[in-house]
């Protein structure tokens, strides 16, 4: 038995010592497995082109070189030169890709505003239509309540502006939120941040290293009723911060930690396919390796093990209620903590700070907080006031 210390304090090749399948290793690394998104029959890569990191024609043409054919942004999406970005790129491909955009359709939006948004995604993506159209990071159920989205949606398809439409999210609201999505016919396609460490069963296989509750218990429940209903399910922020620099004294060609965590997300049987930000031809050749191989091995779980205990501390999952309540001045602390990893953890500044901004400067009254109520809200030992506070500084 392995405790804690006695697992971070072993070397590379002492923690894994398996060399890695010749079967994962790829010269040319390309998508091997196409996966139907539930009822809308569409055959997309099992790893797809998530673009929040992205504004470059050239690392669009060259997922797409690598057999990717789904490609996934949003008008957000850095001030909207991503969508820019895949519809110059994808000129002449129109046929051969599928396109999916996003807009952060609120409460009170009408559906006009909503029409708008669309168009103007339309008009940057250089198409007539786009394949799905998500209301986008949706942490509250009055969004999906908002009889203006079933109305544009219905009408956005007849008009041939949307195939399908969507939901996505990844906050503590997020089941809720997806059983009124789902219990009342309002999507055909969801999209959700599921990770490895996310899953209720993944803490229980390693009760005799550490122990953590679990996040979101109540999600395998949420996205089984999806499958049973035939809705497309995508997975999202499936490297749980990718912090991918910190694993690589542990990795083996063909067997990476971004790898790992892919191989266990496709192996849920709730999930269709996964999308991931890709921003360089090194990451997009990193990542298509690991498709059309969902078995999760010996040496993927070890990888997975060491990644949970070097980042469980310091990773806000943005999915439990730990911290609600905590701050007197109702400080939105998941969302502070998610815009901080984007500079932090994902090297994405221009992505935290648009992010941040969009929250109104939410971290503003930690700079002169003086009671630190925060301090021990988090069961997995996040220093909360201390992240909030950074944040604050950096983005603010």
């Amino acid at each position: 038995m392995v405790d804690r210390r006695d697992f971070l304090r072993l070397g590379a090749g002492t923690a894994l010592g398996l060399a890695a399948s010749p079967a994962l290793a790829q010269s040319d690394p390309r998508i091997r497995s196409y996966k139907t998104l539930g009822r809308t029959g569409l055959k997309i890569s099992d790893i797809s082109f998530g673009s929040a990191s992205m504004s470059d024609p050239v690392v669009v043409r060259h997922a797409l070189a690598r057999g990717i054919n789904y490609f996934d942004t949003a008008e957000s999406y850095r001030f909207g030169s991503s969508e820019e970005a895949i519809g110059e790129a994808l000129k002449g491909k129109r046929n051969d890709v599928f396109l999916t955009s996003k807009t952060k359709a609120g409460a009170g939006d009408t559906r006009a505003e909503m029409m708008k948004s669309l168009e103007g995604s339309l008009k940057r993506l250089q198409t007539d239509h786009v394949e799905v159209y998500f209301n986008h990071a949706v942490n509250d159920v009055d969004r999906m309540k908002n009889p203006a989205w079933a109305e544009f949606t219905e009408l956005a398809k007849k008009q041939g502006k949307i195939r399908f439409c969507g939901m996505s999210g990844h906050g503590s609201h997020l089941t809720e939120s997806l059983d009124y999505a789902i219990d009342n016919d309002l999507v055909d396609v969801i999209l959700v941040a599921y990770n490895f460490a996310q899953d209720p069963t993944f803490y229980d296989k390693l009760r005799h290293t550490f122990h953590y509750s679990a996040i979101q218990p109540d999600l395998p429940r949420v996205l089984d009723k999806a499958k049973k209903k035939d809705i497309g399910v995508l997975a999202m922020k499936t490297l749980m911060g990718a912090r991918l620099n910190d694993m690589r004294p542990y990795e083996r060609k063909g067997s990476t930690f971004s790898q790992a965590a892919f191989r266990w997300v496709l192996s849920a049987p709730q999930v269709d396919a996964l999308l991931v930000s890709m921003s360089s031809k090194e990451e997009i050749d990193e990542y298509v390796a690991a498709s059309g191989t969902a078995k999760v091995s010996a040496v993927d779980m070890e990888l997975l093990e060491r990644y949970a205990l070097l980042q469980g501390g310091r990773y806000c999952q943005s999915a439990c209620y730990d911290c609600t309540g905590s701050c007197p001045q109702n400080v939105a602390i998941a969302e502070v903590l998610r815009t901080r990893m984007y500079d932090v953890d994902y090297g994405d500044p221009l992505l935290a700070r648009t992010e941040y901004a969009a929250l109104g400067n939410p971290a503003e009254a930690c700079l002169t907080c003086a009671t630190q109520s925060c301090l021990n809200a988090c069961t997995r030992g996040i220093p909360i006031a201390e992240y909030t506070l950074d944040a604050a500084l950096r983005l603010g």
